[in-house]
């Protein structure tokens, strides 16, 4: 791209672009305005008054010259400086070239001056700040003649300046408080779906502009749909449920007053049947189970791990980093890590879970030493009712892949993610749930 190259040196939020689009152009055309302010000021203006006293100070020189003697030179040159308004001194101490480094009109001053009369010799602009003296070689010496700095350069050249940059400033206040009224609308529907997107659902009522309004109730219809998606899945599992657990219920009663070896086999069957409902079931009914809670993530995972344990099963808190509480859905967690914790012991040894709560996530981690899963397979072990290797799967009682998918459906609806990868302690499989605070 052509301006690629400005991209990192660009605001990233939109208050800082639309500042940018609002500030940019003010300071191009005070920029504009200045420099031809100050052409016009400081070098016209100024060269057009210089000029004018330039002719003053020629026909003083010409008087001056004129004269026979020194005396009837001074005496001439005297009576002129009073309606000249010049001063005039005939054997002062000699000048040196002065000038200040910020005064640029001083520059036209000299040229000027110097244009007109070669006779021109040093010219002092920076002993005194408002006056102007030079040396003319005249045929009675050298003379010194001094006139008010006033008369060269324009008075006050500062005012259209200050205006300009005052009224700039005012102006660029002004449509920034607008501007900022029209973003806020902009950014109370990027936080209201940011908010949804964790599973948190917070008043907005859209407003602003046009464009935005409509924006906002397509989020709200948008919105409402998913709700009422979910809550008709949440109906339908309810009746399904219920359903299907009472036939299970009739089969275990009737499977158990049977003494018969081969039933064993049928019960069996009934159990994983029992199993594959609660796993589809915990699956299907996502985040609707339990409301937002201010939870201890660390001590969340504590209890997961300790139950765990106690059930039997090799698995130890490895790390605690941080402290602090989140809101999320407690039940839907623990779930998650249940899972997690569940899948590593059933295909490793040993797991380890550590936790860290940082400033804008938490990371729950669950190691094993088990086999692990391939990168290239990891994007696909994470989807519905995927069993990476379906025979060794059954013989490890693992119900119909929905272990992961239950974990990240729950990180995603908290606003977080679920990456697999590597354990470089046990040489396993690494699951980092990942929650936004």
């Amino acid at each position: 791209m052509l301006f690629g190259w400005m991209k990192p040196y660009l605001p990233r939020s939109l208050y800082g672009r639309a500042a940018l689009i609002l500030i940019l152009p003010v300071i191009v055309l005070q920029v504009a305005v200045s420099i031809a302010f100050i052409q016009r000021h400081f070098e016209d203006v100024t060269f057009q008054m210089t000029r004018n006293i330039g002719l003053e100070i020629d026909y003083l020189f010409q008087e001056v010259q004129s004269a026979e003697t020194l005396t009837d030179a001074q005496a001439i040159a005297q009576e002129l400086a009073g309606p000249l308004a010049l001063g005039v001194r005939f054997g002062a101490e000699p000048l040196i070239n002065s000038r200040m480094w910020y005064d640029f009109s001083g520059l036209t001053v000299i040229a000027t001056l110097r244009r007109n009369r070669p006779e021109i010799g040093m010219i002092d602009l920076a002993s005194q700040n408002r006056r102007v003296f030079l040396e003319m070689t005249t045929r009675h010496g050298v003379m010194q003649v001094s006139f008010d700095r006033r008369r060269v350069s324009a008075s006050n050249p500062h005012q259209l300046l200050v205006i300009l940059v005052f009224t700039g400033l005012l102006m660029t206040v002004i449509a920034f408080i607008f501007l900022r009224n029209q973003l806020r609308p902009i950014k109370r529907l990027a936080d209201a779906a940011s908010a949804f997107g964790k599973g948190r659902l917070v008043a907005y009522k859209p407003s602003g502009a046009s464009e935005v309004r409509a924006a906002g109730n397509a989020f709200l219809d948008m919105r409402a749909r998913i709700e009422r998606q979910i809550e008709q899945r949440t109906m339908m599992l309810s009746g399904v449920s219920h359903d299907l657990r009472t036939p299970l219920t009739r089969l275990k009663l009737g499977l158990s007053m049977i003494e018969d070896p081969e039933v064993e086999a049928l019960k069996r069957d009934v159990a994983d049947m029992q199993r594959m409902l609660d796993e589809f079931l915990n699956f299907a009914r996502g985040d609707a189970a339990d409301e937002l809670e201010d939870t201890d993530p660390v001590a969340l995972t504590r209890s997961a791990v300790d139950d765990a344990a106690r059930s039997g099963s090799n698995v130890t808190l490895k790390a605690a980093e941080g402290q602090g509480s989140i809101m999320v859905r407690p039940v839907s967690i623990r779930r998650a890590v249940d899972n997690l914790i569940g899948n590593a012991v059933r295909y490793g040894t040993k797991a380890r879970v550590s936790v860290a709560v940082l400033e804008n996530a938490v990371r729950i981690t669950v190691e094993d030493d088990g086999p692990g899963i391939p990168a290239v397979e990891r994007e696909e072990a994470i989807k519905p009712f995927t069993r990476l290797e379906p025979g060794r799967n059954q013989n490890k009682g693992s119900g119909v892949g929905l272990g992961l998918s239950i974990a990240n459906d729950v990180a995603r609806a908290h606003g977080g993610t679920l990456r697999l990868g590597e354990s470089q302690e046990l040489g396993g499989l690494k699951a980092d749930l990942v929650l936004a605070r």
